[in-house]
């Protein structure tokens, strides 16, 4: 049955990949020889909230090139699939489905009973995630799917059937942790998130630009002190100088003014070095705060003051910290201010009993509620209004005139006088200066986020940082690019307390109790922990562990760790990790510290990091901007090998990520020219003897000893290439040769050898038969789908391309004399037609050819060749002359100098002209690009993608001046 005469997509792939499953190509071992090495590589787990996106698909395509191409190289392979539990996200999803159900919200409901409508949730939609990536031709071993909340109480083992128990893992290495005293519990600033009502990690932080305002504020000096503030210049000249009371602090969250700590000045900032270790008042609240020192605050920001709020600033905790200074709370897990505890008169009197000098623990702080009465319950915002209005009510704003430029656009420009009349008087007005300030948003409930110092769980990495860093040293395990070393080094070396806890209820529950005196029982269950306490009534932590937690034993824990067998231990350490540079530390860097403080090995031999899939100008795609591209649209529209071509191309190490549909619509041609090429075959006889062999064929005609050389250059460069992880290496070298040498230029080659009566027929049919084997063997990887589809269709087969033989033969197979006349062959055609083009000769005229200077090796390949020379450069006859004609352009060629006489084919002067208004043209293209790119300002100011384009654009043109130039100097040739 003949091909059909396009390859459809849309039909074909999943009728592929259910037939890979069916045949179980992707299983652990699949097409392993006896005694392979292993080869084994851990997907990042989506969230099982997750639908596919671009980041994923890239990810993904790169993973899925690597596992095939072991896989046909019969090595033991393993791609562990599986997703993660996705505490916040999926808690988000339930509760949003609770609401359109008309169900009670999560609060109104018990623990358990909204536990079992997430798992429910999950064996419903928990899937979509999978489905997807197979779309993408992702070959997974999926009997394998891992959860991380496999085993969980509750879990109905829907979607993850032979999932090892994840949960019993996690709980384990908590207890062993905690009992070597690697995790405890203490109070830190973490991000709080008032909508989930939990602590969240950095990752989960967006930091947006927002309009917000500055205000400013005096803070007397207590007993009525004063100092003389002065301010100088460079050159130690008095620039203002005036007695003072109070020292200015300026802020843009007037709220938490309320739990200041103290006032801090630079070390060496004169002004202020009268006052430093005075107290001062703080406005509202009826206490004293000192001014101290710190080499945190900036002398030329501001008024080089600042006021520290260590429970509710990062900054101001490191300094409260370091001055020993208490950290009030003021606010509540909704983000208001706090109503509970005493009221304020016995808070804020114990507080002035702690501030002269009184000891108090950590714990006492903390439940001492300074927020006044009159602000209790607010909102923050609310509050924000009130105190404003009451610090500026009380004459503590600092007020400046009416047209002080810092207020921005709210400042009022003064009235003009009548003519022979006063100058009105300004009016002072309280100092708010209008500014667009970084505001952390959640990712997910898009509130601001809060700085709050709260209890959480901390696992203690200072004692398991160190082998993590020297596993990187020591080179046992190599992160790529070289920059992401240099990150991965800079993090781990300045490495924090590594808080795990979340206040949520899907996850994994602290396994600690406490007992009514506060005592931790640490336990794996209950049972044990009550044994530890007996007779005492016990209460488990409410709180889970962080997902990061859980995925960060991602590599053990998939492996069916601390029950492995050598069945699935052999594939620990895993090979490659493929993720993206943005989880270098929140997840590679821990599951480092993690598998080597678990079980004493790296958990990979290597980490290939990759940048953010942009769109094709660079720019990050966000829903506001409108250029988000939807994979799966793109596999609808084009499919999947045309994506995946597309990602492998662009993957060059340490490159940005741009994704054109134009680019993806390219490469679906390319799966076309490569269709077509082999329906050429087909109907040409070369498979009706059936499957081609897979011996390399015995070759006699030059250009089948050509092709078999230049197959076995490109296996070749594949291999090197995807040894090296430089996947776009390998895509672009495929590209060239499918489609230049064997599509365009063996097929073209290969037409007069395959005529009925031509003696070589039956030889090129065998060796064109076996090169497009070739292609789809190596193009396999990257291509998955319409090369398993040709491979199957052109001839019964052994087995399916998944598990074909990957090739080894070397470039032993070059036979240097074709490789040389062939090459020589294509080159001079190539340089023909080129030289047509540049001087716009119409394309389908024959002209006269001219040479001088032809050695014995150029008559040869021209003499063998020259109908085929002919034919595609359009030549109508090859004149031997002993110099150049007069307008004539020369065509180098190695052992003899071609030339086209075009004097009298194209009208120079019109060229000519042509050529010199587009050089016109583009030069002042390049020099307004040359100028914004010199220009300081525009490279710091611009956004980084406008810049990127920006020298895009001149590369493009310099390019583009350097062709016209160069067309330019053959016109002059011409006269």
């Amino acid at each position: 049955m003949a091909m059909e005469k396009t390859f459809d997509a849309a039909e074909a792939e999943s009728r592929i990949y259910a037939a890979w499953e069916a045949a179980g190509a992707f299983k652990a071992g699949a097409n392993a020889k006896p005694g392979a090495e292993t080869f084994s590589i851990m997907i990042p787990p989506p969230n099982v909230t997750g639908a596919l996106h671009v980041g994923h698909a890239f990810n993904n395509t790169l993973q899925d090139i690597l596992t095939r191409w072991h896989r046909m190289q019969g090595h033991d392979t393993l791609w562990q699939p599986g997703q993660d539990h996705a505490g916040i996200a999926t808690q988000l999803q339930v509760e949003k489905m609770l609401a359109a159900q008309g169900l009670p919200p999560r609060r109104d409901m018990s623990r358990e009973d909204f536990l079992a409508k997430v798992w429910e949730w999950k064996g419903q939609y928990g899937h979509t995630i999978v489905e997807q990536l197979k779309r993408l031709g992702s070959s997974c071993d999926w009997s394998r799917n891992a959860f991380t909340m496999a085993g969980a109480p509750g879990d109905q083992r829907t979607g993850h059937e032979n999932s090892p128990n994840f949960h019993d893992a996690v709980i384990r290495v908590f207890v062993d942790m905690y009992n070597k005293g690697l995790i405890y519990r203490g109070k830190r600033l973490v991000n709080w998130d008032p909508h989930f009502e939990t602590a969240i990690s950095d990752l989960e932080v967006e930091n947006t630009e927002t309009p917000g305002f500055m205000w400013h504020f005096k803070y007397k000096l207590a007993g009525g002190e004063t100092y003389t503030y002065v301010e100088k210049d460079e050159d130690g000249e008095v620039l203002f100088s005036e007695d003072r009371d109070y020292i200015s602090i300026a802020t843009t969250r007037p709220e938490t003014m309320l739990g200041d700590g103290a006032v801090a000045v630079h070390p060496d900032d004169a002004r202020y070095a009268p006052i430093v270790g005075k107290m001062v008042h703080l406005p509202l609240c009826d206490r004293l705060i000192p001014i101290v020192t710190d080499e945190y605050p900036e002398m030329d920001f501001g008024s080089g003051a600042v006021k520290i709020t260590g429970a509710h600033d990062f900054n101001d905790y490191q300094v409260a910290k370091r001055a020993n200074l208490p950290m009030y709370r003021l606010l509540d897990t909704r983000g208001a201010m706090r109503s509970d505890g005493e009221d304020y008169e016995t808070c804020v009197h114990r507080a002035r009993e702690i501030a002269a000098g009184a000891e108090a623990s950590e714990m006492e702080i903390d439940s001492l509620n300074l927020v006044p009465e009159k602000y209790r319950g607010l909102d923050r915002y609310e509050a924000r209004k009130l105190v404003v209005e009451d610090i500026t009510a009380a004459g503590l704003a600092v007020m400046v005139p009416q047209n002080d430029e810092r207020l921005g656009h709210n400042a009022v420009p003064p009235i003009a006088s009548e003519e022979g009349g006063e100058e009105p008087e300004l009016q002072l007005v309280a100092l708010v200066e209008p500014k667009m300030i970084m505001q952390p948003f959640g990712d997910r409930s898009k509130v601001v986020i809060e700085p709050m110092l709260t209890d959480q769980w901390f696992v203690d990495t200072d004692q398991i940082v160190q082998p993590a860093l020297d596993a990187v040293r020591s080179g046992r395990t190599k992160i790529m690019p070289e920059s992401g070393e240099k990150t991965y080094f800079h993090w781990l070396e300045n490495i924090e307390p590594w808080c795990i806890s979340r206040q949520l209820w899907w996850g994994h529950q602290i396994p600690v109790w406490f007992d009514e005196d506060g005592k931790q029982y640490c336990a794996a269950s209950e049972a044990e922990a009550q044994a530890m306490a007996p007779g005492k009534v016990l209460t488990r932590d409410p709180d889970v562990l962080d997902t990061w937690f859980s995925s960060g034993l991602w590599p053990i824990g998939t492996l069916g760790w601390p029950n492995w067998d050598e069945s699935t231990s052999k594939y620990f350490p895993t090979s490659t990790l493929i993720t993206g540079e943005d989880i270098l530390f929140f997840w590679v860097a821990r599951m480092m510290m993690m598998q080597l403080a678990v079980v004493d090995d790296i958990p990979f031999d290597t980490v290939y990091l990759h940048q953010l899939v942009r769109d094709e100008k660079g720019k990050k795609m966000s829903k506001t901007t409108g250029n988000v591209i939807d994979p799966l649209v793109i596999v609808d529209e084009y499919g999947a090998d045309a994506l995946r071509m597309t990602n492998a191309s662009m993957a060059a190490i340490g490159g940005v990520l741009k994704l054109s549909e134009e680019r993806i619509k390219g490469y679906r041609n390319f799966g076309t020219k490569l269709w077509n090429a082999t329906r050429f075959a087909e109907m040409n006889g070369v498979y009706e003897a059936g499957a081609p062999s897979s011996e390399i064929p015995v070759a006699t005609a030059t250009v089948n000893k050509w092709i078999i050389g230049e197959t076995a250059r490109i296996r070749e460069t594949v291999d090197t290439a995807l040894a090296a992880y430089k996947f776009n290496d390998a895509a672009l070298g495929l590209y060239a040769f499918v489609w230049g040498k064997v599509c365009d230029w063996y097929v073209e080659l290969a037409k007069p050898l395959l005529f009925d009566e031509a003696p070589e027929r039956a030889e090129t049919q065998k060796v064109m038969g076996w090169v497009i084997d070739q292609c789809l063997i190596m193009l396999h990887p990257i291509m998955p789908f319409i090369t398993e589809e040709l491979w199957g269709t052109t001839a019964p087969r052994s087995k399916m391309l998944v598990h074909a033989d990957w090739p080894t033969y070397t470039t032993d197979l070059i036979d240097a004399d074709a490789d040389r006349e062939m090459n020589w062959v294509v080159a001079l055609i190539e340089d023909i037609r080129s030289a047509r083009a540049q001087m716009h000769v119409p394309a389908g005229l024959q002209v006269p050819l001219v040479v001088t200077g032809m050695d014995e090796a150029a008559t040869t390949a021209w003499s063998r060749n020259e109908a085929l020379i002919t034919k595609l450069a359009r030549i109508d006859t090859l004149t031997t002359v002993t110099e150049m004609p007069k307008g004539t352009i020369t065509i180098p060629a190695d052992g003899a100098t071609f030339g086209l006489p075009l004097a009298d084919i194209i009208d120079v002067a019109e060229e000519k002209t042509r050529l010199e208004k587009s050089l016109a043209k583009l030069a002042k293209e390049i020099n307004g690009m040359a100028g914004r790119l010199k220009n300081p300002k525009f490279v710091e100011s611009a956004p980084d993608e406008v810049v990127e384009e920006t020298r895009a654009n001149l590369a493009a043109r310099q390019d583009e001046e350097e062709k016209l130039k160069a067309a330019l100097a053959r016109m002059q040739e011409l006269g």
